[in-house]
């Protein structure tokens, strides 16, 4: 009886003392014994819910007047870009980016002609400063990728409407009398005028890509466009065209 009692006073002992180191444990080891199964990871879940982001926008732009004759001179007119633009989130990091821009651009050239009258010594030439006031309306298909934190990668691709509202021509003209009695009589402007009025269409329609980088409510990005269509309004040549392309950089701000 004595051997009894001691060998059950030992194993109340080891029992004891198993439930005391079982305490000790952390509790995750306790509670879910697959933290360290390699065959039960746990997958985290994306979860979508629609949303819009609404953003303004302020940067530099710059436009290419591409001429394909020497009927129009070449021009480049840069400026400021200012607007606000809406982000509609879609699933898997896409989304729709639309909204409205616009911009104010400058540009100066000169544009040389061949003297009409040999002996003269006068260099025949119009001086060109324009002032173009334009709206952008874009509708982009974007995709973003989570890089770290607060930080992602923005790209984006599609169409744009840029809607020229006017294009002034503030000419000077350096011409003999008889270069600008010429120019007249082949219905070619020499004194300032509005472009879009009777020589430009007004629509231009592009095609654009670019890329942006993010961190939480701030974004910089740039484009380039490409010019789609014709913007000569009444071609006075079989075949005159001029396309109009740009690109543009900008930071955004998300409220």
């Amino acid at each position: 009886m004595q051997r009894l009692g001691i060998i059950g006073v030992l194993l109340c002992l080891c029992a004891m003392g198993a439930w005391a180191d079982d305490a000790t444990k952390p509790g995750y080891q306790i509670e879910d014994n697959t933290f360290f199964d390699p065959s039960h990871k746990e997958m985290r879940e994306e979860s979508y819910q629609f949303s819009v982001d609404y953003r303004l926008e302020v940067g530099f732009a710059q436009n290419w007047q591409r001429p394909h004759d020497i009927t129009f001179a070449e021009r480049y007119l840069h400026g400021i870009r200012l607007g606000a633009n809406f982000t509609f989130n879609l699933p898997l990091h896409f989304g729709i980016q639309t909204g409205v821009i616009y911009t104010l651009l400058f540009g100066q050239n000169d544009q040389h002609w061949r003297s009409v009258t040999a002996p003269t010594t006068q260099e025949e030439y119009i001086t060109h400063n324009v002032l173009a006031h334009n709206l952008t309306v874009p509708v982009r298909m974007t995709y973003t990728i989570p890089v770290w934190k607060k930080m992602n990668i923005l790209f984006y691709t599609g169409p744009q409407l840029h809607i020229g509202l006017a294009q002034n021509d503030y000419m000077k003209t350096h011409l003999s009398d008889p270069a600008k009695d010429w120019l007249v009589s082949q219905n070619i402007p020499v004194d300032p005028y509005d472009r879009m009025k009777d020589e430009l269409v007004r629509a231009n329609i592009q095609w654009g890509i670019g890329a942006g980088i993010e961190w939480d409510k701030y974004r910089l990005q740039g484009g380039y466009d490409f010019g789609l269509n014709n913007m000569v309004k009444h071609p006075k040549i079989s075949g005159q065209y001029m396309s109009e392309w740009g690109w543009f950089v900008s930071f955004c701000y998300k409220f």
